[in-house]
């Protein structure tokens, strides 16, 4: 670990190293951790993939000429009250004033920015004195259409001051707001407190008057929606042409190009995803077990055996069952039927929950 410590208050930190530098921290398998007085950064280096930025910045600069700008900084002005808007057009709560993170390298008058990792990198924000830390929900990033995406947060108390504990795949701006749900329909149900939080992080969507429904079957589009939100990777506007079905005029179409872009899914072949059809069990197995890797939970479940189910789908429920992350309710059911809008959020926290991103 590679500490940067800053103790002056300032709305802008910034911690810079070489290429080289970050090449010889790779190598180590260092971290490199820039601190100041309201937020942690936590970056491994080979997250930075020095060797790629190269490439692009030209090849025949040395790694030392490279200058890599790590930044901690409170959000512009216009983001901050884009961020408040939303907020309170949505009416969630905001918690704390949005920051912003980035990674640039530079040499030469070229720049070549860090946007997206291979694995989740974490940030700890300090939350204010004298707010509850009961009253926040999740940390949420800003999307281009005015909403907010949930990114996994859990709340963390360090020498007693609290603190949000953000884990991304990507840089971008940052908040943390409250906002509870609680669906009147699925109260006493056995996944009640699991529909709520998946709810409250937003997640999970009702369906209209306060109403959830939790035992009502569920389309893959929607699936692979909440899995990409759960993750935190779900962002307006980065969708793709995946399959020939899933258009752009299609409300799903980013939550399913991005499943596709993560090898989340991969649909019936010939450029067919069926969106709209059902997801039974055993397929959702699958994704989650592809989602486990994602999250970045490795598992031996050579022991665990997997019976009535499809033979593709077998290694993906050892795994599932391995990491504890089918509920007890789920194991007696049919794997081959339908899964439940209650059982997918029940799956999903657990999926979060036992990856430690929540």
């Amino acid at each position: 670990l590679v500490t940067i410590p800053v103790t002056n208050k300032s709305d802008v930190v910034i911690g810079k190293l070489t290429g080289q530098v970050v090449k010889n921290m790779e190598e180590k398998e260092a971290v490199l951790e820039i601190k100041t007085e309201t937020a942690n950064y936590s970056l491994p280096a080979k997250q930075i993939n020095i060797d790629n930025i190269s490439e692009k910045i030209g090849g025949e600069v040395a790694l030392k000429d490279i200058i890599v700008s790590v930044q901690i900084s409170e959000s512009s002005v216009e983001m901050a009250n884009i961020v408040k808007n939303t907020a309170s057009r949505l009416g969630y709560s905001l918690v704390l004033e949005p920051v912003s993170f980035e990674v640039k390298c530079m040499s030469k008058g070229k720049t070549v920015s860090v946007s997206k990792f291979n694995g989740y990198v974490e940030r700890t924000v300090a939350i204010p004195d004298g707010v509850n830390p009961e009253k926040i929900t999740t940390g949420v990033v800003l999307n281009s259409d005015g909403t907010f995406s949930h990114v996994p947060t859990s709340i963390v108390s360090v020498d007693g001051k609290y603190y949000a504990k953000i884990n991304s795949l990507t840089n971008s701006d940052y908040t943390v707001i409250y906002n509870q749900v609680k669906f009147k329909d699925v109260f006493g149900h056995w996944a009640e407190d699991a529909i709520n939080d998946m709810g409250s992080r937003l997640i999970i969507s009702g369906v209209g008057n306060g109403n959830f429904e939790p035992e009502r079957d569920i389309t893959r589009a929607e699936f692979a929606s909440i899995v990409v939100r759960g993750l935190g990777i779900m962002r307006v506007g980065q969708g793709s042409d995946a399959f020939d079905d899933v258009k752009a005029s299609n409300w799903f179409y980013d939550g399913v190009g991005i499943a596709s872009s993560y090898n989340l899914i991969n649909g019936y072949g010939k450029g067919i995803f069926g969106p709209n059809d059902m997801v039974t069990r055993e397929q959702a197995m699958v994704i989650i077990g592809r989602a486990m890797k994602v999250a970045e939970i490795d598992v031996d479940s050579t022991d665990v055996k997997v019976e009535d189910a499809s033979l593709w789908a077998k290694a993906d429920i050892a795994s599932c069952i391995s990491a504890g992350i089918i509920p007890e309710e789920m194991m007696e059911k049919d794997i081959k039927g339908n899964i439940t809008r209650g059982e997918v959020a029940a799956i999903v926290r657990s999926l979060l929950k036992n990856s430690n991103l929540i």
